[in-house]
């Protein structure tokens, strides 16, 4: 099982930080350029763990029921990644989006890798993939369709602000 890594951007000076409610808004504002756009997707592809939210979010806002995730790991912490984006079990069912219009959905289009990783592998099974992301940034390799907003600070987003939950001294695990 791979370790869920905390994005510690305390020692930070200069970054973005999304809040609950300007997330609210971004989401709606990025599912209205998908709606003006001649795209209509029949299905979202969450890039987990980071697409996770902003994938709901979306899917709720255009109406559109049929959602999945392909789960990838790349990032470790704070400007560290891993060699290369890895896709993890369990696997996307490649078989059901063949031919079908797919919105892929992450939080941020840093490097671009991920997505350029998900993007050809849809693609290679035939889907018109295209992409979503709250942020983008310069240096990607992907220039994603559909932007919200574009910077090249560190963004802190709401569902990865603070550390994981753990157990409170004295209350046994399993026990309710």
């Amino acid at each position: 099982m791979s370790q869920a890594y905390h994005a510690d951007s305390s020692e930070l000076s200069t970054k973005e930080v999304l809040s609950w409610e300007l997330f609210g808004t971004a989401s709606r504002e990025l599912a209205q350029t998908i709606a003006d756009s001649a795209f209509d997707p029949e299905i979202i592809i969450a890039v987990a763990r980071g697409g996770l939210l902003p994938a709901g979010s979306l899917s709720y806002a255009l109406g559109l029921k049929l959602s999945d995730a392909i789960n990838v790991e790349f990032y470790t912490d704070v400007h560290e990644t891993l060699p290369d984006p890895v896709l993890l079990a369990p696997m996307l069912d490649t078989e059901s989006i063949k031919g079908k219009r797919l919105l892929v959905v992450d939080d941020v289009a840093d490097s671009g890798r991920t997505l350029a990783l998900v993007l050809d592998l849809l693609r290679e099974q035939g889907a018109d993939a295209r992409s979503a992301v709250l942020y983008a940034k310069s240096a990607s390799v992907v220039s994603p369709d559909f932007v919200w907003r574009r910077t090249d600070e560190w963004i802190v987003f709401p569902w990865s602000a603070e550390s994981p939950v753990v157990p409170n001294p004295g209350v046994v695990p399993g026990n309710a």
